[in-house]
């Protein structure tokens, strides 16, 4: 009498492969995104991408409701990530605000508010309240700050005349003094 033992069938090779080439994908992609984390933000030195920032109604400049960081080619650019929300940013809005109508006659610097992850309403409110008259807009899902990794507000990135970040600021200005200064590193 012979015997049917049944013959265990494991899983076809095809299904192995594919298992464990999804996982080392997914390691692969885990690796990438801590790598990105742990290089924290953009340092002075680096040429900074282009980017396009929607700027609030009342907020223009020359005219455009968006502004691409090339179209301040040979400016001093100073990038301020704030939210209605943030007090430290409170500290330093009055401080930003002069420092703007001193350098504005000039047409060497220009000042740029992001406003990060906040409503347009608040937003408004914040600007009304600190007379912020330089140009201000959100930054729509993120994306500037994301690009910048930005590690909270206030944060203020100074980028000179060619687009090349050369002084970060994390928190808030304590005086108009101290932004003129860093200004003051590109244009004398």
């Amino acid at each position: 009498m012979t015997e049917n033992i049944p013959q265990k069938r494991g899983v076809p090779l095809w299904a192995q492969v594919s298992i464990w080439l999804f996982i080392v994908a997914l390691l692969v992609l885990i690796g990438v995104i801590l790598s990105k984390r742990q290089q924290g933000t953009v340092q002075p030195g680096d040429k900074i991408p282009d980017f396009r920032l929607p700027l609030f109604s009342g907020y223009e400049y020359e005219g455009q409701s968006e502004v691409k960081l090339s179209d301040f080619q040979g400016k001093v650019v100073v990038l301020n990530f704030w939210a209605s929300w943030c007090k430290p940013c409170e500290q330093e809005a009055a401080e930003l605000e002069e420092a703007w109508k001193f350098y504005e006659a000039s047409g060497d610097v220009v000042f740029l508010g992001a406003d990060y992850v906040d409503t347009e309403p608040e937003a408004r409110a914040y600007l009304k309240k600190f007379g912020i008259t330089f140009f201000n807009g959100p930054d729509m899902g993120t994306k500037i700050s994301q690009m910048f990794r930005i590690r909270g507000v206030p944060e203020t990135y100074f980028i000179d005349q060619s687009g090349v970040l050369y002084y970060v600021k994390v928190g808030p200005f304590t005086s108009v003094d101290e932004i003129k200064s860093i200004v003051a590193q590109k244009i004398p």
